[in-house]
């Protein structure tokens, strides 16, 4: 269902405007790194659109916001529309453009019902509704920006994969393309809508996907490792904790559980520490690598050293989430068989 929506979806964009004429699909989230877990009710799907020559500017000091400007004028006249008066590409204008399109498009999906969801503040992302009765599947449609050129300079000291992936994956994957998604800057002083946020999610995809120390870990005459399981076990306790307590811990995704489990094979490199047998072991250990984070505050982004995933000004909240953490921890996870 989700590929024939987004199949149509992607041509008719790419016939509506020359600035999305070559716009391209990639999937990216838990779904396409095998690590979902209950129903596959939710689908991130990125509309990758590439760029040539642009100039990226820091919006803030986490080296995770930019702002997007083209070195010369784009050969496409289209893409002037999108710019501001400072010549900024804006990221509120593309999204806008891009959600017209689709609202106007869904109408003429003949065989399913399909809805676009309500705008949420600040959110990436065009949220498709599709009835599939007796359920419902969402799919986050995210736009995104493709460069083919050197990452930016907050990167340099992160994606600390050596011991685990070894010095040459690292050096492959910072070869890849910039990705940028419409992201809005909590911390810009005028909410306009122009940042870009780095997104790596093609990496993590790859790293998740090929998570081993050796080349053969969990290929089929292989050792098999516990990571995947380790990872989703990690996402699944956050969901189950954030549906307990919506309110207190509604600032926490699951992208803050990957980072953490990310960090930790970086911590733990060898597939030996990750034997499928040792399952609860490194899970127990993972979770106390978070507690740690949220007890201190601070999260590294796995890409970006400086920034840190936990704001300081949500202390509370960080102390509240390790808490009920641990009495899962020390009561063996109630709330797994709830």
């Amino acid at each position: 269902l989700v590929n024939k929506v987004v199949s149509h979806l992607v041509q008719a964009i790419r016939g509506k405007d020359s600035c999305f004429s070559s716009i391209e699909r990639q999937s990216a989230g838990s779904y396409y790194e095998h690590v979902k877990i209950s129903q596959p009710n939710e689908f991130d799907i990125m509309l990758v659109m590439p760029v040539t020559r642009i100039q990226l500017d820091e919006s803030d000091d986490t080296g995770a916001y930019y702002y997007v400007s083209f070195k010369r004028s784009p050969k496409e006249k289209g893409w002037l529309k999108f710019l501001e008066e400072d010549g900024k590409l804006s990221a509120f204008k593309m999204l806008q453009a891009l959600r017209e399109i689709i609202k106007q498009e869904v109408k003429n999906i003949k065989d399913m019902e399909v809805t676009v969801a309500r705008k949420k503040a600040g959110s990436p992302a065009i949220t498709l509704q599709i009835k599939n009765p007796p359920s419902e599947i969402s799919v986050d449609i995210i736009l995104t920006l493709e460069a083919q050129q050197s990452w930016p300079p907050s990167t340099q000291t992160g994606l600390k994969i050596e011991q685990w992936l070894g010095t040459k994956k690292r050096r492959d994957f910072r070869f890849r393309s910039i990705y940028l998604v419409a992201k809005q800057n909590k911390r810009e002083k005028v909410l306009r809508g122009n940042t870009w946020r780095l997104s790596f999610s093609h990496i993590e995809k790859e790293m998740i996907n090929n998570h081993g120390n050796s080349k053969t870990c969990c290929e089929s005459d292989g050792p098999k490792c516990c990571r995947k399981g380790c990872l989703k076990l990690l996402k699944f306790l956050l969901e189950q904790l954030k549906m307990k307590h919506p309110k207190e811990l509604e600032k926490f995704c699951s992208y803050h559980v990957k980072t953490a489990f990310l960090h930790s094979c970086v911590m733990w490199p060898n597939d030996t520490d990750w034997h499928l047998g040792k399952l609860d072991h490194a899970f127990q250990q993972c979770l106390g690598f978070f507690v740690d984070c949220l007890q201190k505050s601070q999260l590294t982004h796995f890409f970006i050293p400086q920034y840190n995933l936990l704001s300081l000004e949500d202390k509370a909240r960080h102390h509240f989430l390790s808490r009920k953490i641990s009495q899962e921890l020390n009561n063996g996870f109630p709330v797994f068989h709830e």
